[in-house]
């Protein structure tokens, strides 16, 4: 989840949304003040970011930070995919990078997306990221410009290419990735819906437009993953964990809410212990583990390192966490922390 005003080195004021207008279903109409928009997802986040009253809990243990990124140059982690050796492939958000950070802490900048000329929505940003077995990532790309908005994709060793446009009065966030369907789901915040868009390119189509994917003020849909025959999602606004069940012909079932009292929440990893799973609450910098009947405590906080957390991973027995500073302008940063089973 990107911060909404005020930008590190050139950028410009950002505001995700711009002007809304009929997208390509027709599912959004009439105007929006940008700044009324703006001041009232600001504030309604500065009430969240109360101070965390405890530290690490079960089921983590030792937490630690393994690489700390340039806040200057944008350098803002803001997804997260695994590869086979533990090293972490990161949208770097505002920087417009790919970064790949190896288990010992070392980062190497797979790719730099093109700026656009004339950003409609004041600095672009990276979002979600996906690996496919093949080490093919694909990802998110906010403009508000035609001919970059979208979903991208880069083959090992090659160079991005944008495989799918999106309305650029969205904001693609959640990413993930079905290979057997051949298809990505993508969870878009501003106009909260989520799409999907083949895996080889083409035109996106609207998967669910369920009402309680909307935004309330800012960010409706953010993180997103497939589990257990379902598409799980997050709505930051209201707080909710929703679970979207995938029909026989792959259509979208009604979403249903599966756990509530999460504010600001942003992406999540399931722990590989059934429904249970990790969830980053982002202005208030913590971590939440919530459990399969929808309770949830605090498993990490700022004091364990985080710093406006933004998604989570989990592989074998470890948490990958990383913290892209967006209101605390501080140590954006990649945590990792012990994963008891």
């Amino acid at each position: 989840m990107p911060r909404l005003l005020g930008s590190p080195r050139r950028f410009r004021p950002f505001h995700p949304f711009g002007p809304v207008h009929p997208s390509r279903t027709g599912r959004a109409a009439g105007a929006v003040s940008a700044t009324g928009l703006v001041s009232a997802a600001c504030a309604a986040l500065a009430l969240l970011a109360a101070t965390p009253a405890v530290a690490v809990a079960p089921p983590l243990s030792a937490p630690r930070i393994i690489a700390h990124f340039d806040l200057a140059q944008g350098q803002q982690p803001e997804n997260i995919a695994l590869e086979p050796d533990g090293s972490a492939d990161l949208t770097l958000s505002f920087a417009r990078q790919i970064g790949r950070v190896t288990p010992d802490g070392r980062l190497t900048v797979l790719a730099t997306l093109p700026d656009p000329a004339t950003p409609f929505i004041g600095a672009a940003l990276v979002t979600g990221i996906v690996r496919a077995h093949d080490g093919t990532l694909y990802f998110g790309y906010a403009t508000g410009t035609a001919d970059l908005h979208g979903i991208w994709r880069l083959r090992p060793g090659g160079t991005p290419e944008r495989i799918a446009a999106l309305p650029v009065t969205g904001l693609p966030n959640g990413l993930a990735l079905d290979e057997c369907a051949g298809r990505l789901y993508t969870a878009d915040s501003a106009l909260g819906v989520v799409d999907v868009i083949p895996v080889d390119g083409g035109a996106a189509t609207t998967w669910s437009d369920d009402a309680l994917l909307k935004p309330v003020t800012a960010f409706g849909a953010n993180g997103l993953k497939l589990h257990h025959g379902a598409v799980w999602v997050t709505n930051t606004d209201s707080g909710n964990l929703l679970r979207i069940p995938i029909g026989d012909c792959g259509a979208a079932g009604p979403a249903e809410v599966r756990a509530s009292g999460l504010p600001g929440v942003d992406d999540f990893a399931f722990t590989g212990h059934g429904d249970a799973l990790i969830a980053t609450l982002n202005p208030s910098s913590e971590a939440v583990l919530v459990e399969p009947d929808g309770s949830h405590h605090t498993v990490l906080t700022a004091a364990d390192g985080l710093s406006n957390p933004t998604s989570v991973a989990v592989r074998d027995d470890t948490a990958y966490v990383p913290s892209a500073a967006y209101f605390t302008r501080t140590d954006p940063n990649l945590l990792l922390a012990d994963l008891l089973r």
